[in-house]
């Protein structure tokens, strides 16, 4: 079953990432000016925060949370489709209403598939019923579910960058919408989930609420969704950052380099622990987890020599993979049954969303500047190290 989702959530989240990067580069191909992919960008970025509360909601009340995942995932491959025939063609607010409705959708990539994988039934280890296994395994799934996301965050892009090379950035469009298809078509083969423990009663306004109480009203789901808008607060201004970093040290062309070091650097913390022996509890893995993604950043902004730069990249890469591991623990280990897919999706959202407020930072920042600004966004790492610690304090692993 692991190795099912697995897969699933890979394809899904590479037609996510790699459509990001294909909207710019498709409007720079036709139009000439990668403003429209920019507005596009922000089109299909927007609506994440807005949209994660009611796709949680839904996603806790119906029988069929496969069916409803599945026919999200339809809808974002379409939408990438449709993308791909008429951006550069046809008028930009239609174009942008398409790319809102696929934004629509980011949350059940996201959190909402994460959730999912929560509520599929146990295999191995765990269906054997041996309580210390069924921990060990869980935490390993929530490993695995990390590495999807960082290896659909370096694959993606490297298949669009490929693919453009190769013919041109229209090419990348219809692939990607076939690959959102496909993990469509198989999430709605994943085998039945499990019931949940109580089905919330009552209507989806109250419902939508109370998924924002418990957020709230968990300490650990309180520090850890605190933190992890901090922290992406810097760090989504990190690959504009990134690339005018190279500039400043003379490498305009290296800032490619530096941002695919953290990339790898992700996904090789992430499949670190997927190892059974690896065992570290989470709140211990979140602390050490920022405070390593601030310090290797740090270290990047402070010595003006290129492999310095890619080295703290990659160890950044490495603690925020800790990071993103321990976050997808402590949220299926402290959420109610029947409020999973709020929280993750909630949470989900609000990332997005603070890493669009820290991308729009960044647009101030120039190559004489960028190691300043890579400072702060070091700097946001620590705070949020430290926030977590206050706000999490008293709190069960």
């Amino acid at each position: 079953m692991l190795l099912r989702y697995t897969f699933v959530a890979f394809l899904a989240r590479l037609a996510d990432e790699g459509a990001a990067v294909a909207m710019v580069l498709l409007a720079l191909h036709r139009t000439g000016d990668a403003a429209p992919g920019a507005f596009v960008l922000a089109a299909w970025t927007a609506p994440h925060v807005l949209a994660a509360p009611p796709a949680g909601a839904l996603a806790a009340r119906t029988r069929r949370p496969r069916l409803l995942h599945a026919a999200a995932l339809g809808v974002f491959a379409a939408t990438v489709a449709v993308l791909a025939a008429t951006l550069g063609r046809l008028p930009l607010p239609l174009v942008l209403a398409v790319a809102a409705l696929g934004g629509c959708c980011g949350p059940v990539v996201s959190g909402g598939l994460s959730a999912l994988l929560t509520r599929l039934p146990p295999d191995g280890a765990r269906a054997r019923g041996r309580a210390e296994a069924e921990v060990g395994e869980e935490g390993r799934a929530q490993a695995w579910d990390a590495v999807t996301y960082n290896a659909a965050a370096v694959a993606g892009p490297g298949l669009v960058a490929l693919l453009a090379a190769l013919g041109s950035p229209a090419a990348a469009m219809p692939v990607l919408a076939v690959a959102a298809g496909c993990a469509a078509v198989l999430t709605a083969l994943l085998p039945p989930v499990a019931p949940l423990a109580g089905p919330p009663p009552g209507r989806l306004r109250r419902e939508l609420a109370q998924g924002l109480r418990t957020v709230w009203r968990r300490r650990e789901l309180r520090a850890v969704t605190a933190a992890t808008c901090l922290a992406f607060l810097g760090l989504g201004g990190l690959t504009a950052t990134g690339v005018l970093l190279a500039g400043h040290l003379g490498r305009a062309g290296a800032g490619g380099l530096l941002l695919t070091a953290f990339a790898l650097g992700a996904l090789a913390g992430t499949l670190l622990l997927t190892r059974p022996w690896v065992r570290a509890a989470p709140r211990r893995l979140a602390v050490a987890g920022l405070a390593g993604t601030g310090a290797g950043l740090a270290v990047a902004a402070a010595v003006p020599v290129l492999p310095v730069a890619v080295g703290g990249f990659a160890v950044a890469g490495a603690c925020d993979g800790l990071v993103l591991t321990a976050t997808l623990r402590i949220r299926a280990a402290h959420s109610p049954p029947h409020r999973l897919a709020q929280v993750f999706t909630l949470g989900a959202g609000l990332k997005v969303s603070a890493a669009a407020a820290g991308s729009a930072l960044a647009a101030a920042a120039t190559a004489a500047t960028a190691p300043r600004y890579l400072l702060g966004i070091a700097a946001l790492q620590l705070a949020a190290a430290l926030l977590y610690t206050v706000l999490g304090r008293g709190a069960r692993d």
